[in-house]
């Protein structure tokens, strides 16, 4: 019988289980919509290094390399093919003469718009056989999950010290369960 601190301490693991399977599903779904529409509007690292763009001012090429986990050489690519379409815009950093910053322009803008509204429409389109009650619980769940993972780090966003506990963290877990495979072992 499990007892109700164990019963407890399941439920979050639980929910990680369930966020873990079907969060994937969503983002392949996601970046398909996108490639469909690639043509027209944006490939997918277009599209999130625009998003990028509109939700973080002054961002710069450095910190959109982060975001995305990709090298520097490769980002710097990708924007200028953004600068020569007229997406994106590179001015100077009041702060900082030697820093460059990103902005969209109004075309950028109108780009990311129309994406977001396809891509919005194909999954309003997967989710519209649920039922209201339903569609509600969905809205509820990634209200909750929201704030959990808005203000958390991407890649290339840790300090030294989370990105090492982090590893550690990391490690436990793969011991324990080389441990559990090896002692399952006839």
């Amino acid at each position: 019988m499990m007892s109700k601190a164990n019963h407890i301490a399941g439920r979050p693991a639980e929910a990680a289980r369930a966020v873990l399977r079907v969060v994937p599903l969503v983002m392949r779904t996601v970046r398909a919509e996108m490639r469909a529409c690639r043509t027209a509007l944006l490939s997918v690292p277009q599209f999130r290094t625009l998003n990028f763009v509109a939700h973080e001012p002054d961002a710069s090429l450095s910190d959109i390399a982060a975001h995305m986990g990709v090298a520097l050489p490769s980002m710097s690519r990708l924007v200028a093919g953004l600068v020569d379409r007229k997406l994106v815009i590179r001015r100077g950093y009041a702060g900082d003469r030697r820093r460059l910053t990103l902005a969209l322009t109004r075309r950028g803008r109108t780009l990311l718009l129309a994406a977001y509204q396809f891509t919005e429409a194909s999954i309003a389109a997967r989710l519209s056989g649920l039922s209201g009650k339903e569609l509600a619980a969905v809205v509820r769940a990634m209200g909750l999950l929201q704030p959990i993972y808005a203000d958390r780090a991407g890649p290339g966003d840790q300090d030294d010290h989370t990105a090492y506990r982090v590893t550690g963290a990391c490690r436990n877990v793969l011991a324990r369960g080389r441990k559990n495979i090896e002692g399952s072992q006839p």
